[in-house]
């Protein structure tokens, strides 16, 4: 436990928005976490010279009202207390500000339905959250609820992969889980009859990315399973939680990209916009595993 000390959870009033707080609160009840709720509203941006300045307090008034009782009331239900934030501006930007300035380890935030507005994430709050913190971002579809038992590990060759590798450990090792950890090589048709060596050493580097992390997790004790799929990436991470049955599903990401690198397809939001758990997009490098 104790991985993460202080949980900011995003709250917009939504199904998806509800069911993360709740999700927030046992991961913050489970961690011995402190626990943040922030509820982000649009400023008002209606023409001043007809709209007194009362009557704009009066029109932003009612939201926060409503957001602040909706949150009051979860957090009675689930007999949790947390420090409620309302403020004004754009969501995605509130989030990463409170986050860095109240030294927030976790942002956990919901996520709609499986409609495709909800698959291309490019644009949403979470999407852009994603690109902007440096913090660790658990994504939670609208029914969902948090489980360690079974972890699906995305597992490449980069430093980032090596953050998710030792966060995804921790968990199993705290919650008494198993892991499966998966690595996606995407050939071509192609590929195979023009560079068959290149085949080899993409496979390759693969299967050593999935025995040092075989390694490490034993080491801890932990029951682990690898597996190397050919196909697009994050089909592979797909395809296998779903399999298996996983709880949530743990990706690296980098730190802070910018919106101009979260390009449309990428792995990470292919794998949040299609996937039936929660998904862990581990940003920084826990300590070392003993």
């Amino acid at each position: 436990m104790g991985r993460y000390t202080k949980i900011l959870a995003a709250y917009d009033g939504s199904e998806s928005g509800r069911n993360a707080l709740r999700q927030a609160i046992r991961l913050a009840k489970a961690e011995g976490a402190l626990l943040g709720v922030l509820s982000v509203v649009p400023s008002y941006e209606g023409n001043i010279e007809f709209i007194g300045v009362k009557d704009i307090e009066a029109v932003l008034r009612g939201p926060i009202e409503k957001l602040k009782a909706e949150v009051s009331d979860i957090l009675s239900a689930e007999a949790f207390s947390a420090e409620i934030f309302i403020e004004q501006g754009k969501a995605y930007e509130r989030i990463v500000e409170k986050a860095e300035a109240g030294a927030y380890d976790l942002i956990v935030m919901g996520r709609r339905g499986m409609h495709r507005a909800a698959r291309m994430l490019i644009g949403s709050a979470t999407s852009r959250v994603i690109g902007h913190t440096d913090k660790d971002v658990l994504v939670v579809p609208r029914e969902a609820h948090i489980e360690w038992k079974h972890i699906v590990l995305a597992v490449d060759d980069s430093e980032c992969s090596l953050a998710a590798v030792q966060r995804a450990i921790s968990f199993a090792k705290s919650y008494n889980g198993d892991i499966t950890a998966v690595s996606g090589v995407d050939l071509a048709d192609e590929f195979y009859a023009q560079v068959p060596e290149a085949v080899n050493q993409m496979m390759g580097k693969a299967e050593l990315s999935l025995d040092e992390t075989r390694r490490m997790t034993e080491k801890e004790g932990i029951s682990i399973e690898v597996i190397v799929k050919e196909g697009k990436a994050y089909e592979a991470v797909l395809e296998v939680a779903e399999k298996k049955d996983g709880d949530v599903i743990f990706m690296g990401s980098h730190g802070r990209t910018g919106l101009k690198k979260l390009i449309m397809g990428s792995v990470t939001e292919k794998v949040i916009g299609y996937a039936g758990c929660p998904v862990m997009v581990v940003k920084r490098r826990g300590p070392q595993s003993p």
